[in-house]
């Protein structure tokens, strides 16, 4: 087992589902090799009570989920990241802050389900898909060979994530 811990940074525009979904599962399958955050551009202050039901009922812990700004990572004591990854493409597109340590970064878009609280079936379907989409890439992630590869790498491996899954 690899002796190096990683921090992943998953952003998105309100931090209210993808991100959330993201930074849960991968806290709950990293073990003592990764810590997962998540934060958005716009926080809207509240997570997706439909996403926090959907995460506990398959097993996931929540405990501490949070909707917060993208800005208490960017401080000089703000945890070090090693990967930022946007799970929302309006998040992709905006100027991020310059992340303290300059991390690996990669985008691997997913579907909103915030967009479809208006149809509370199609909503469901989306968290369930975005999901079983980030335990898919989550999988390959947490399966790289996080030591071997320098930042130039691990980020490029990151991105092809996002393809294959």
């Amino acid at each position: 087992m690899s002796g190096r811990h990683f921090n992943v940074l998953f952003l998105c525009t309100g931090n209210s589902a993808r991100s959330i979904i993201a930074e849960s599962i991968l806290n709950s399958v990293g073990n003592d090799r990764f810590t997962a955050f998540s934060a958005g551009s716009h926080s809207g202050g509240t997570v997706n009570p439909l996403v926090l039901d959907f995460l506990k009922v398959n097993g996931v812990p929540v405990e501490g989920a949070r909707s917060k700004s993208w800005d208490e990572f960017a401080t000089p004591s703000a945890p070090r990241m090693d990967i930022v990854i946007t799970v929302c493409d309006q998040a992709a597109t905006e100027p991020c802050p310059v992340w303290p340590g300059h991390p690996a970064q990669a985008h691997w878009g997913a579907p909103d389900p915030a967009a479809y609280m208006d149809n509370p079936d199609k909503a469901k379907q989306v968290t369930r898909d975005v999901f079983h989409m980030m335990q898919r890439r989550i999988s390959l992630l947490t399966s790289l060979p996080m030591d071997k590869l320098d930042r130039l790498a691990l980020q490029s491996a990151t991105q092809a994530i996002a393809s294959t899954a």
